[in-house]
């Protein structure tokens, strides 16, 4: 019986350290967005996300935000890819990544334009216009 245990336990553990790899995710999430696969590279595009963000690698994360965002635009979930995308953009002005910023909020903003919401890229037309008058103020 406790053999049986051991044997579980580490099997669960063998199972949970793959699984928790954010950096084969992260390929295997590639290879499905490559495929075609945009749901299953969704979801793992989302988990790889997390992953990172546990690990403080806040660009990284932003990155796997953004790539799920694309999967959800390509299936055309909008609603899903304005989440994915927004949630990229927030972390990366939060983290100081303005110029990847911009790109979800464009992303974003083509999302609403997809959805027909025409006051949502009105608002963020001037606030994508906003950011980068910024950023060229510092260069």
């Amino acid at each position: 019986m406790s053999v049986k245990l051991i044997d579980r336990s580490q099997e669960l553990k063998a199972m949970s350290e793959v699984k928790e790899d954010r950096i084969k995710l992260h390929r295997e999430a590639g290879m499905l967005y490559d495929a075609g696969k945009y749901k299953e590279a969704e979801e793992v595009f989302l988990k790889t996300a997390e992953l990172y963000h546990n690990v403080q690698d806040f660009f990284d994360s932003a990155s796997m935000y953004y790539k799920a965002g694309e999967c959800a635009y390509a299936l055309k979930e909008y609603e899903k890819a304005i989440e994915h995308f927004t949630k990229s953009a927030e972390l990366s002005f939060q983290k100081g990544f303005d110029r990847f910023g911009v790109s979800a909020l464009e992303y974003e903003r083509d999302s609403y334009k997809a959805l027909g919401k025409n006051a949502k890229v009105k608002e963020l037309d001037k606030k994508i216009q906003e950011v980068k008058k910024k950023l060229e103020a510092t260069f």
